[in-house]
């Protein structure tokens, strides 16, 4: 995780097309506070759980001015399927070319025992009106889920 983007640098920006095929920006949320949330795939069952627990959780994250972002690696079509079925109310992107993860460095390699097949790690980025990155976390395991209360108070300071 050398490349890594850390917790005091610019948020890197990106353009994504997102479940209706619409190109979205980072900086098209800059009025905001931003959690970037990496998903390693859709409809697996620890990516389904973390998407849904933002979904579940809207409600306290606008109160705390907050817009939740997800992005995995899987097709725009895919994308759609998956936010269709769980009722995300967040934009999903599609990193189909995988530059976003490596330009954030949460590029993971050989998934699922498949040699070459890349994903993103689960990560999570908080990024402030700024464009600074406030929070940041990553795990190399793919089961665990991120600690939403750490965000959610991440989101309370920075207001």
């Amino acid at each position: 995780m050398l490349n890594q983007i850390k917790v005091g640098a610019k948020a890197p920006d990106f353009t994504l097309p997102d479940t209706n095929l619409k190109l979205r920006s980072l900086r098209d949320f800059s009025s905001q506070n931003v959690v970037i949330a990496f998903f390693v795939s859709a409809f697996t069952s620890v990516c389904t759980k973390e998407m849904c627990n933002f979904r579940d959780s809207m409600a306290r994250l606008i109160d705390l001015k907050a817009q939740i972002i997800g992005i995995s690696v899987n097709d725009p079509f895919s994308n759609k399927a998956f936010a269709e079925k769980n009722k995300l109310v967040f934009p999903i992107l599609s990193d189909y070319n995988r530059e976003v993860i490596k330009l954030y460095g949460i590029e993971a390699s050989d998934f699922a025992d498949i040699k070459g097949y890349t994903v993103a790690k689960r990560s999570i980025f908080v990024v402030d009106k700024n464009g600074i990155v406030r929070y940041a976390w990553t795990t190399d395991n793919p089961a665990i889920e991120p600690a939403y209360h750490a965000i959610e108070e991440i989101l309370r300071k920075i207001g």
